[in-house]
């Protein structure tokens, strides 16, 4: 049997983490080709004082000095800046870029074998499609015509490629392929869960970067772990309503899952999207979600207000805004001008609604 050859298509900071963690593991199995490829978006720069292209500074030294400063990842590990060329010969795609790339990539792509299958870490790209709420990984599925998984968890970049101990969790309905993508991705210190629970699994993935945004206010306004703790709680609770409006067929244990409450945790206490809405808070309106992203980010970009605005008119004409009143609420901070303390400030009804508006309690003086 051939073995299988793997190209992970994205190479920022998630992209290049994953591909330290696939490349141990296609050296380790032997079903697949030891060499792995990664397709790497060509932009230049600045490396011991001179302008390169980062595809060759990469090939050169195994290290992303952009978006994985200061790790080197193993020398079969290949950046190809042709995007045609680096996904021609994969039985495996990997997709790690940012969701409002996909269907420009795919239509710049070429032909793929006829036998891949891809497997999406992109969080968001949620559309509203005939009353349907259409996901990412729908969007893939539907321009490559094969089979999509889905890998979401608690996974911070850094330091998954620093090799500290984690989990994720894989959505794949076929299961021909799940024995070999597990393979794929699991090992001693990424461990990977399997399930055929896709939506839920994905749009876990996708909203808690929401959630995220009503975290980093909090911070922004220096409140304490207890606040926190509740916010993500009835972030969790949201989160569940939603995904369950469209697909009611979701499971509970998948909430229980690394993509679920836990993959909520660690983005509320790390990651871009808490950090950016601290920020944005203490800006006190003079930055813009770009200059924030721009500043902070390094060229990364910025996923919780994205899907916060491609879920906000899904959740108006589906009447969902009053049964949603944290995402609301974020939406609200993020793009309406609303006064960010109003995240602590839980509607009429709630358990905790002693506290109201007119009182200033929630008021951060």
């Amino acid at each position: 049997m051939a073995k299988l050859n793997v190209t992970v298509v994205g190479s920022g900071n998630w992209g290049m983490a994953i591909a330290t963690i696939i490349a141990g593991n296609t050296s380790r199995h032997d079903e697949f080709e030891d060499n792995l490829t990664v397709w790497m978006f060509e932009e230049e720069v600045q490396h011991k004082g001179v302008k390169r292209k980062l595809s060759e500074v990469f090939n050169e030294t195994k290290e992303n000095v952009k978006y994985l400063p200061g790790i080197t990842l193993p020398e079969h590990v290949k950046a190809e800046p042709d995007l045609k060329k680096a996904v021609m010969y994969a039985d495996v795609l990997i997709w790690v870029l940012p969701h409002q790339f996909v269907a420009r990539t795919v239509q710049n792509m070429g032909k793929i074998k006829d036998t891949c299958v891809s497997v999406s870490l992109i969080k968001g790209g949620l559309e509203l499609e005939g009353g349907k709420l259409g996901l990412c990984s729908d969007l893939l599925r539907k321009l490559l015509g094969h089979e999509v998984g889905v890998l979401m968890g608690a996974n911070v970049a850094n330091e998954v490629a620093a090799g500290e101990f984690c989990e994720a969790t894989l959505g794949i309905k076929d299961k021909k392929h799940q024995a070999t993508l597990v393979k794929l991705f699991d090992c001693r210190t990424f461990r990977v869960t399997a399930v055929d629970d896709i939506p839920g699994v994905e749009l876990c993935g996708a909203l808690k970067n929401v959630v995220a945004l009503g975290a980093g206010f909090c911070d922004g306004l220096e409140y304490g772990g207890n606040t926190k703790a509740a916010l993500i709680r009835i972030g969790l609770q949201e989160m569940k309503t939603f995904i369950r409006y469209f697909y009611p067929e979701v499971k509970d244990s998948t909430f229980l899952e690394s993509c679920g409450v836990a993959d909520l945790i660690t983005t509320c206490f790390g990651g871009r999207n808490r950090k950016c809405a601290e920020a944005f808070v203490k800006a006190k309106g003079t930055k813009s979600w770009d200059m924030i992203e721009k500043e902070l980010l390094g060229g990364q970009k910025l996923q919780g207000t994205l899907t916060a605005q491609e879920i906000w008119p899904v959740m108006q004409k589906h009447n969902l805004c009053d049964k949603l009143p944290m995402l609301t609420t974020i939406y609200q901070i993020a793009f309406e001008d609303r006064a960010p303390w109003a995240i602590v400030k839980l509607p009429s009804g709630m358990p905790t609604s002693a506290f109201h508006e007119d009182d200033g309690f929630f008021e951060k003086k």
